[in-house]
């Protein structure tokens, strides 16, 4: 429960986003401010200042001010709004794992399902396919797609996606990790194929799909509930990274991969820039890692009696 409310205050924080900029901040933090200028302690300060080291070359982003309503957290390079520009970025990477995990999620159930089920050469042909993509290291199957992808982005029939679309994330990063739910899955359907009550509703002339979505499936839902959170927090690493590195979300959009990326020329001296969006990459894993680990227990007493012996 204390993980599930401390994604829920992370998510909550995320999706007032717009308030806290535009009422509380009064900035547009996906915009560059390199002239602008704010208050600090009753005196107008500038968001770039000039550097003090060395030579005094260069300039400074303005450090945090803790004041909600003036650079709570300090400007980044091009004169943004760190806190405001943490909860956008926030709204994306929150965004982009929930619904990958959802779509992942999805599709490993049909494809886990109908393997388990009807055996032969369908399980035959989907098993090497999960085996295919298996074989390739996660990021850097996710980097080749994402590159090819977002240079000219995706057109399949009527279906068009520009480049900075944050669906060509969620679809790359969906199909990269769905051998990793549905192979479980399909393990576990095999294992339902031979219980009773399968066999009861074949007997009876039941049909396939009907013993696939009231029989089957029922069954599995736990297993895809407990996955949820799980892949949730894994596929919002795997976008953190690409958008790190560049092939993720594209500008103006911001996520928290790419306010790292951003602040990295400023780790010695804005480190806050850098820091923050790491802390709260992790504080959502572990809260997204322990809440799969409650609602597993909570669906089967039994992993937790076993836990406790």
């Amino acid at each position: 429960m204390i993980s599930a409310a401390a994604f829920l205050i992370i998510l909550l924080a995320c999706l007032a986003a717009p308030l806290y900029a535009h009422h509380v901040a009064h900035v547009d933090p996906l915009a560059s401010n390199i002239a602008g200028t704010t208050v600090v302690d009753g005196r107008t300060a500038d968001l770039l200042q000039q550097s003090t080291d060395g030579l005094g070359l260069g300039v400074t982003p303005l450090g945090p001010t803790w004041d909600p309503g003036h650079y709570l957290l300090g400007a980044d390079n091009q004169g943004r709004d760190v806190a405001a520009r943490l909860l956008y970025g926030g709204r994306n990477s929150l965004y982009i794992g929930l619904a990958s995990a959802f779509v992942c999620c999805l599709l490993a159930a049909v494809l886990g399902i109908v393997a388990g089920y009807f055996g032969g050469w369908i399980d035959a042909v989907l098993a090497r396919l999960f085996d295919v993509v298996w074989a390739f290291p996660v990021y850097l199957l996710a980097i080749c797609l994402s590159v090819v992808l977002v240079s000219g982005g995706l057109h399949i029939g009527p279906l068009h996606l520009n480049a900075g679309s944050l669906l060509l994330p969620i679809l790359i990063i969906a199909v990269i990790y769905v051998p990793y739910v549905a192979r479980p899955l399909r393990g576990q359907v095999m294992a339902l194929r031979e219980r009773d009550f399968i066999q009861a509703s074949i007997g009876s002339g039941a049909g396939d799909w009907r013993i696939m979505r009231r029989e089957v499936l029922p069954n599995v839902l736990p297993t895809l509930i407990v996955f949820l959170p799980m892949m949730t927090a894994l596929n919002m690493l795997t976008e953190s990274a690409l958008s790190f590195l560049s092939v993720g979300v594209q500008s103006p959009d911001a996520s928290w991969g790419t306010i790292i990326n951003d602040g990295l020329g400023l780790l010695y001296t804005r480190p806050v820039v850098t820091v923050a969006p790491g802390l709260l990459i992790a504080l959502t894993a572990v809260a997204l890692n322990v809440l799969g680990d409650g609602v597993r227990d909570a669906l089967d007493p039994n992993a937790r009696l076993r836990g406790g012996a």
